[in-house]
């Protein structure tokens, strides 16, 4: 078995299928955004014969995991609750070094929400409730079945927690999983395949294969066994996804980005629109969920940009270990090269860098960086950039600032700053974005849809929604009268 130590934390860099470890002869090379001089790993390049053996295991473990039922079930996600809970600091570690997230964040907030993630979600499955009634002489109930194996593929920002934000709620609903996650981050999700272990799940249920998108995710997702795909990355690759998931009939979904507005109005708290807005520049910028479109109402927008830029002056670009640090480095050398590309054919477009747009003299940090676009088909108003780089713009009325946030092919999440209530709610429903949140960023209830509009994605996770997707439906009806024996 291969094992290399990241942290000082000892971390298999081989698959985990039908509950032992697989190696590869081909492996893939896994640096540290940190310092990219850092190698941490060579991990198990994954390609045809890993993926189907992950779905074999997938498919001969899924009648004993179905035939358990939600309490049974609810038995090892909850031990596995308890092992994310107990090995935190251990895999904030490894994450911290493996994609840069600020590691007091991941302690704190993040790895933790991975051990709720399966509490809720065996909570909820074990929670159901038939809807159940009579009609037409019939006894009536509408009860969820186990679809089947499924395929999880993540992607490489807080790849532990979406892991188990996607996998909790499969394995809840009866499913078995194939989890494929990002080959920039793929460390943190071989810890949680040891708490599998640890916690004794029967072979077969949850498996990790580790690869390239277009060698492994490509042969798990085309499998025709796999009967739910589950996806988050760009909305390239989730095209491609869904067109092989539409050939094989399997129920699809995909989280695929964003490019939020972030709206200010002149009835707004200006010093809290303006904190919030220097948020945005949190974790690099590489955060789907982000409001990277400042649209600031014309009358406010001189202090506005005061603030902001008092804000972000307070940015600290460091090592993400140390807790004075709050703007990691970017994941990869391409992906630095490719928020510079933007900023750089921006400045050549003629758009405005209000400040920051270079890259750090070393390493792979960027700088906060505000650009006031020509106009709102520039590249950087239309596409998402995933890095720390915001547009701003400004709106008369509240009818411009709605097309302005309407304006762009993405809608997953919105952000809104006024004091108006009435207002909140006339422009929350008229704002195209599967999340909405007026005066706040980023609070998350787990039993809430989440998913996006437009090129952002298709379905919803969150709650009885993700229960629901990762279950087959069944009508049962029963003549009334029926004997029992």
């Amino acid at each position: 078995m291969n094992r290399t130590n990241v942290g000082g934390v000892s971390v298999s860099t081989d698959h985990f299928i039908n509950g032992t470890r697989v190696s590869s002869v081909d492996r893939f090379e896994v640096r540290s955004p940190l310092d990219w001089e850092w190698k941490l790993a060579d991990v198990a390049r994954g390609g045809v014969s890993e993926a189907t053996m992950a779905i074999d295991a997938a498919v001969a473990a899924f009648p004993e995991w179905a035939a358990l039922g939600a309490e049974g079930r609810r038995v090892f996600l909850n031990r596995l609750a308890d092992l994310i809970d107990q090995n935190v600091e251990t895999i904030a570690t490894v994450e911290c070094l493996d994609m840069a997230m600020l590691e007091e964040s991941l302690r704190l907030r993040v790895i933790s929400r991975g051990a709720r993630n399966f509490r809720a979600y065996a909570q909820l499955a074990a929670d159901y409730e038939s809807r159940e009634w009579s009609s037409n002489g019939t006894d009536n109930a509408v009860l969820r079945m186990p679809a089947g194996p499924t395929v999880v593929i993540t992607p490489w920002n807080a790849p532990f927690m979406l892991s188990t934000w996607k996998c909790a709620p499969a394995l809840a609903a009866g499913n078995t999983v194939v989890l494929k996650p990002a080959e920039w981050s793929p460390l943190s999700c071989s810890l949680l395949m040891d708490l599998v272990a640890a916690a004794d799940f029967p072979p077969g249920v949850f498996n990790v294969v580790q690869g390239l998108g277009e060698e492994v995710g490509a042969a798990l997702v085309a499998d025709p066994r796999v009967r739910r795909i589950s996806f988050t990355g760009s909305p390239e690759t989730g095209s491609i996804i869904g067109q092989v998931a539409a050939k094989n009939l399997v129920p699809f979904t995909a989280e695929l980005g964003g490019k939020g507005p972030f709206i200010v109005f002149a009835d707004a708290d200006i010093e809290a629109a303006a904190q919030k807005a220097a948020v945005m520049f949190d974790d690099g910028g590489q955060v789907c969920l982000a409001g990277t479109r400042l649209l600031v109402q014309d009358t406010v927008y001189a202090q506005f940009v005061d603030r902001l830029k008092h804000y972000t002056s307070l940015h600290v670009m460091g090592d993400s270990r140390d807790s004075t640090t709050t703007l990691s480095p970017l994941i990869h050398p391409d992906h630095l090269a490719r928020v510079d590309g933007f900023v750089q054919r921006a400045r050549a477009n003629g758009d405005a860098v209000l400040f920051g747009g270079r890259p750090s003299p070393t390493g792979l940090w960027y700088e906060p960086t505000v650009i006031v676009p020509v106009s709102n088909g520039s590249e950087v108003v239309q596409h998402e950039i995933f890095g720390p780089v915001l547009t701003l713009q400004t709106f008369a009325t509240e009818q411009e600032a709605v097309a302005l946030a309407n304006s762009t092919a993405y809608g997953l999440s919105a952000i809104l700053y006024t004091a108006s209530d009435e207002r909140a709610h006339r422009v929350g429903q008229l704002v195209r974005a599967g999340t909405v949140w007026v005066n706040c960023f980023l609070v998350r209830d787990l039993t809430a849809p989440f998913g996006g509009t437009g090129i952002s994605g298709i379905g919803r996770e969150g709650g009885e929604y993700a229960l629901d997707f990762y279950s087959d439906l069944k009508m049962l009806q029963i003549k009334e009268g029926t004997t029992h024996g």
